[in-house]
């Protein structure tokens, strides 16, 4: 019999033998790594508490030897191996800031971390502004409310035009049938979710089976994964939530076109999901970070919930026309396709338009001012248009309400009927909310310094929003004068009492000079749209003539001017013109939609390694190339395989106030740098410049006048996915997101179209 120690001593010995094997072992090697992706947005602006999670395991791991933990808790329940293939899950309990989260499985492990945010913003566009009133029935001071769901169908009866409410519990008898583009034929019948995120409203449709389930990765089979997204038109402000807007011409055209389907319900009939936000609809609330902000927020609910997009479509006249192009150009890889209309680049070049046509039209409209009478003819000519009706439209529709501070926006009305403690006002509340679509992107353009503030800033105790264009150096009727269709005098008068306008919106004798660091911000962060980060989306334009609306489709050819300029040829964009003002013909918002669907469906069938932007121009179908239809005066050149409107056809490119000026046709310089003024500019006079008519030019421009050949003030390329601060304090003019983490917001595009995703 052993003794105990000596038995104790063989045992310890034995254990250490046994304990030796495995840590040698390959096993007890450092684990492998696991990779966790974020499908539904990137991972570090992630919102509401929860996102899509997806875990490609290697070979050889099974699901069930998989364990998840969010900062340290247990969440394997989340996560499973899905119907589609994949080892996912929808995981909640997200905590605000950072988070940490871990998949293991035997000799493999991996971590990530996941960054969310408020279900109500913000999250890159900086601290909101207010005060702000919420819809009826908010949960809380950020407007959050659960999503609710309707359903509607579309009836056989010819004279039920849209569609209709459908009660699936009583179902009607005249239900139509679709068959979507991918071969499935199933009841016409729609479920719309209508929820709440960035405090504003937002709505997504799809075709529905009432009864069946729907989950990220086992979506009805109806849905083709495919998004069109609809716009409003306008350009507003406001401090309350606004209405989704799905129309084709939303807030632009305010009627439908008989016999025509809208777009909407086509893309439904074909299977896609329809997704809109009321803070995309730029005549609610026209501030870009805001209303890309919007547009993130929406994908990543489409993913959660219905599951993982392949490509995005954007489409919308006017306002609609800005927000895609802006969106595109400073977020680029939230769209993959625009089909634009009534088409602007932007807002603020048309604003600077448009605010020449304000000041205009203070002259013009006011005979005890001229020291020399002006037809109607002279003042189109100035204005660069055919009729100074398009100054007034411009003007009273699109301008004064717009950039009036002290205008009763929604949200801001008076609080009580009399008591204007709420807005302001300049004489009664100047620390009041202030109106103007300027001052709702204050956190982009920045504030003003104290060095020039006015006395209704230093009453408000803060700089108000810099101004983010200028007429300083602008010789009015330059070129009218050139071509000898204004006289000398109607010049040296125009340009002595055009003014410019104050920090209220007011008429004032002096010229604007704009704000040097809003006008360095006004193209940094692609508010003014220079088109530089644009060759990764397909674009479709149509257009018309204008009769008089502020919507000439030139503004379509300063797009086309900057891409040209910004890549070198237009090959992602294609342009047609008809004969239905504003719009070009009632039917091309449907078969725009079509043909931009063609096209983005053969770049995602291109798998070469490629730059996208290549592959958007080499796989455009034959059958989408420019178009006319017959016009007077618009000349079709070209092939029939590559038909051309000839620009300089008077329906397709009437000018500016600027142009005729003596600036180009992109139209981009919102403030211009300054040469000598001197004689031999006016060295095309029959009779020569007096001495005395310099004097009073050079009182008028004391700096200089405006040199065109050399860039804007502050003008240079935009900077892409910028964020303007936290939600309590704000980053000025922005600054650059870090690069998009690795292995996120792969659910927002088929493979294809990876190449221009937030980098």
């Amino acid at each position: 019999m052993r003794s105990r120690p000596l038995l104790a001593a063989v045992l310890s010995v034995a254990a250490s033998l046994a304990v030796l094997p495995a840590l040698t072992s390959p096993a007890s090697a450092a684990a492998r790594p696991l990779s966790i992706q974020v499908v539904s947005t990137r991972a570090d602006l992630v919102s509401g508490g929860d996102a899509l999670l997806r875990v490609p395991l290697p070979s050889g791991v099974s699901p069930s030897s998989v364990r998840m933990s969010l900062n340290g808790r247990d969440v394997t329940s989340q996560f499973a191996r899905r119907p589609d293939g994949t080892y996912a899950g929808l995981l909640t309990g997200l905590r605000l800031g950072d988070n940490t989260v871990r998949a293991t499985a035997p000799g493999w492990s991996g971590s990530r971390t996941v960054t969310n945010h408020p279900q109500g913003g913000p999250i890159f566009a900086g601290p909101q502004l207010g005060p702000y009133q919420c819809q009826a029935g908010a949960k809380d001071a950020q407007c959050n409310q659960a999503p609710t769901y309707s359903f509607l169908y579309k009836s056989t009866d010819p004279t039920k035009q849209g569609l209709q409410p459908y009660d699936p519990k009583n179902p009607p008898s005249d239900v139509a049938t679709t068959t979507t583009d991918q071969g499935r034929t199933v009841p016409f019948v729609v479920r719309r979710e209508d929820g709440m995120a960035d405090r504003d409203r937002y709505s997504v449709l799809t075709l529905f089976t009432p009864g069946k389930g729907w989950k990220p990765w086992a979506a009805q089979k109806q849905w083709n994964h495919k998004v069109l997204v609809t716009h409003g038109g306008g350009c507003g402000a406001s401090f309350t939530p606004g209405t989704v807007r799905l129309e084709d011409y939303a807030g632009t055209i305010p009627f439908d076109f008989p016999g025509t389907e809208q777009t909407y319900v086509t893309a439904l009939g074909k299977g896609f999901a329809v997704a809109s936000a009321a803070l995309n609809n730029t005549g609610h609330q026209c501030n870009l970070p805001q209303e890309a902000e919007a547009m993130m927020m929406l994908k990543e609910r489409v993913v959660e919930a219905y599951g993982p997009i392949r490509y995005t479509i954007g489409t919308g006249c006017s306002g609609g026309s800005i927000a895609q192009h802006t969106i595109a150009n400073a977020y680029p890889g939230i769209y993959q396709g625009l089909v634009t209309t009534c088409s602007y680049p932007d807002v603020l070049t048309a604003g600077a338009q448009f605010a020449d046509y304000h000041l205009l039209r203070n002259y013009f409209e006011n005979p005890q001012k001229w020291g020399a009478p002006w037809s109607p003819t002279q003042m189109a000519d100035v204005e660069g248009h055919l009729s100074h009706v398009n100054a007034v439209v411009a003007d009273e529709g699109l301008f004064k309400e717009a950039i009036n501070p002290e205008s009763a926006c929604p949200g801001s009305k008076d609080t009580v009927p009399g008591d204007r403690t709420t807005r302001y006002d300049s004489e009664t509340n100047p620390g009041g909310v202030r109106c103007s679509i300027l001052d709702m992107m204050v956190t982009t353009l920045g504030k003003r310094p104290s060095s020039v503030w006015t006395p209704w800033e230093k009453a408000a105790g803060t700089g108000f929003t810099g101004v983010p264009f200028a007429n300083q150096g602008v010789m009015y009727g330059f070129e009218p004068l050139k071509r000898g269709t204004i006289t000398l005098a109607q010049f040296l008068d125009l340009n002595e009492k055009v003014g410019g306008l104050d920090i209220n919106a007011d008429h004032s004798a002096t010229r604007i000079a704009g704000d040097p660091v809003a006008l360095r911000n006004v193209y940094r962060s692609g508010l003014v749209n220079e088109a530089d980060h644009m060759s990764g989306v397909a674009m479709i334009n149509h257009g018309g003539p204008d009769p008089g609306i502020a919507h000439d489709y030139a503004h379509a050819f300063w797009t086309e001017e900057r891409l040209q300029r910004a890549q070198g040829d237009t090959d992602n964009r294609v342009m047609w013109f008809g004969t239905t003002p504003l719009i070009g013909d009632p039917r091309w918002a449907g078969e725009a939609f079509l043909k931009m669907d063609k096209w983005l469906a053969a770049v995602e069938k291109d798998r070469r390694d490629l730059p996208l932007a290549t592959k958007i121009a080499e796989d455009r179908p034959a059958d989408v190339t420019d178009r006319c239809q017959d016009v007077p005066g618009v000349e079709l050149v070209g092939t029939p395989a590559e038909p051309v409107c000839r620009q300089d056809a008077l329906q397709l490119h009437l000018s500016t106030p600027r142009e005729q000026a003596g600036d180009d046709v992109a139209n981009d310089r919102v403030a211009c740098r300054l040469k000598p003024l001197t004689k031999d500019l006016f060295s095309f006079l029959l009779v020569p410049l007096s001495d005395v008519d310099l004097a009073r030019l050079q009182k008028v421009f004391p700096d200089g006048v405006c040199d065109y050949s050399r860039p804007g003030i502050g003008q240079g390329p935009a900077e892409t996915w910028l964020t303007y601060g936290t939600p309590t304090t704000p980053t000025y003019g922005g600054t650059n997101l870090p690069a998009r983490p690795a292995g996120s917001a792969t659910g927002w595009q088929s493979a294809s179209f990876a190449g221009l995703l937030a980098e």
